[in-house]
């Protein structure tokens, strides 16, 4: 015990000098957090998965929850609305595509069936909120870029969770009605939006009376939980009414609540402190979840590395040609647009989805999971070769003449 102890504290200060690295380096320090976790469990059997229960997926739960919550706190409102056009096409398209070149190399490199390929498709489909939102965060992009990141990978877990459980639900009843499909991915969105935002509101009214107990720093994010968790409990996205929770707190003035006089004395912002906080809570939820994230990866046979290394290499190299069609407007530098590129990581949500085929019993489950758990390993590592070799400036003359965007003359 008093060994797990003293490795809980020293991972803090490790964590906070990886943060310093990648100031310096670029190489970040979620792919170092990762490789820890990777060395004490799969390759030196120190700890598993097991040995955390139900504690651990909690935790990574928690983590993306936070780090969303945080994000959104940060997002201006103006900005998020010039955004989104750019996210609806960049999140569509980038899903779709992606789907569609992991589903073909599932059934022709890995032998999955049309239903079983389907489904590694749509859980590779996405990026990956806990792992864009902190590079994204520590790569200081411009506003409108890290907005377009940032709802990019809230969007996408959605239609990647939607999306897989109607496979299962294919799979076990024969069929599922598009309509209805349609329908839950838009209530999934519009309605856990929604929910976000009244539960915005709500606390900024009650926000002063709660400050006037002690000991109330928390209770914010304690409150995020439970917006989160009656949301999934209504069956729509926690993590889109984790996000516009956030944002609903730090906009407020942006929905005209301050013009109604009743109101205006009841309002109680956020302070900096609050906002220190959460930034605070992120950062340690962030380490031990990478952390958590490598304990959980399962190597599986070497062909479905290869396999998988294809899929990533793909995925970017489509990704790449996706964001010089997204990114036309000169408000979008190069450095925004080859970051953007970049940013398609998976995580926490592939992980958890990949383990679903082989607990209902599809065929080629284990292949789906282990397959995953490899893309994610290798697109984290890839993004973060990129951003690392990103500064030289013949990569940067590269991403220039594809991305067909200027080369800054001093940077």
């Amino acid at each position: 015990m008093s060994t797990t102890i003293l490795v809980i504290g020293l991972m803090v200060f490790f964590a906070h000098f990886l943060s310093l690295q990648f100031k310096k380096t670029n190489i970040p320090d979620v792919l170092v957090l990762m490789l820890v976790g990777i060395a004490i469990g799969p390759l030196l059997g120190i700890v598993t998965p097991a040995d955390f229960g139900k504690i651990g997926s909690l935790i990574a739960t928690i983590a993306l929850v936070v780090i969303l919550f945080e994000s959104g706190t940060s997002l201006n409102l103006d900005v998020l609305g010039k955004s989104l056009a750019t996210t609806g096409m960049l999140s569509v398209a980038c899903f779709v595509l992606t789907t569609l070149i992991v589903t073909l190399l599932g059934m022709y490199a890995l032998d999955l069936a049309l239903l079983p390929a389907v489904l590694l498709g749509v859980t590779l489909g996405g990026t990956s909120s806990a792992v864009v939102i902190p590079m994204v965060n520590a790569l200081r992009l411009s506003e409108k870029a890290s907005t377009v990141l940032v709802l990019e990978s809230a969007l996408t877990d959605v239609l990647c969770i939607v999306g897989v459980f109607a496979l299962l639900q294919i799979y076990q009843q024969g069929g599922v009605e598009p309509g209805k499909l349609i329908g839950s991915v838009l209530a999934s969105l519009i309605f856990a939006a929604v929910i976000g935002l009244l539960g915005g509101i709500g606390w900024l009214l009650v926000l002063g009376k709660v400050r006037d107990f002690p000991n109330t720093i928390s209770s914010t994010l304690a409150y995020v939980f439970i917006v989160y968790g009656l949301t999934e409990m209504l069956g729509f996205s926690g993590a889109i009414a984790a996000l516009t929770l956030g944002i609903s707190l730090t906009n407020f003035e942006k929905f005209g609540l301050q013009r109604i006089q009743q109101l205006d004395r009841k309002l109680e912002p956020l302070n900096e402190i609050d906002l220190i906080f959460y930034r605070e809570a992120g950062f340690l939820l962030k380490t031990y979840f990478f952390v958590y994230l490598g304990i959980s990866i399962h190597f599986g046979e070497p062909m479905l590395a290869v396999v998988a290394l294809v899929m990533v290499i793909l995925v970017f190299a489509m990704r790449l040609l996706l964001t010089r069609f997204v990114f036309l407007q000169a408000s979008y530098t190069l450095r925004d647009a080859a970051i953007t590129s970049m940013m398609a990581p998976k995580g926490l949500a592939a992980a958890v989805l990949a383990a679903l085929p082989l607990q209902y019993g599809v065929a080629g489950g284990e292949a789906i999971r282990d397959t995953t758990y490899m893309v994610v390993l290798i697109s984290i590592t890839l993004t973060a070769l990129l951003v690392m070799a990103y500064p030289s400036r013949h990569v940067r003359h590269v991403y220039s003449r594809i991305l067909n965007k200027p080369l800054p003359e001093k940077n």
